[in-house]
């Protein structure tokens, strides 16, 4: 069994705040994250898959259609976009790297069949670099 990780990059935009809390509680826990006119990054997302050995192939995922299904689902969608006001999952959840990591499962499992029918291979887990230092991760068995 292999494990395939891709790496892929985009930037958006966002702002974190939550209409459940005041104003107040927004900026203390977003705190610079809350500005009113938002903030960017350059996300690093890594998409990895697990399968055997195609020995025919010598390779455990086509990377050309995995490049592909992430270019349509993921990059394109929020590649110089402003989450919160360009991309509808967004509009009543905050923006975070965690529910973005949700977000961006959810799409690729959503559409994981008719790129990939039948067994193999299998979506594992998302890692989104949101900074140096912030790394999220979810693995794809939690996303329903």
């Amino acid at each position: 069994m292999f494990r395939v990780t891709r790496r892929y990059e985009f930037a958006a935009s966002h702002r974190l705040h939550s209409g459940a809390l005041s104003e107040e509680e927004n900026r203390q826990l977003y705190g610079k994250c809350n500005n009113p006119h938002g903030h960017g990054h350059n996300y690093v997302v890594e998409v990895s898959v697990r399968g055997p050995l195609d020995r025919a192939t010598g390779q455990a995922v086509d990377i050309a259609i995995l490049d592909e299904l992430v270019r349509r689902e993921v990059v394109r969608p929020f590649d110089h976009r402003n989450l919160n006001l360009e991309v509808p999952a967004f509009a009543s959840v905050v923006p975070t790297s965690e529910n973005l990591g949700f977000e961006i499962c959810r799409r690729l499992k959503r559409n994981w069949e008719q790129a990939f029918p039948g067994e193999w291979p299998k979506l594992e887990k998302i890692r989104i670099g949101e900074t140096a230092r912030n790394i999220f991760e979810v693995g794809t068995d939690e996303i329903e």
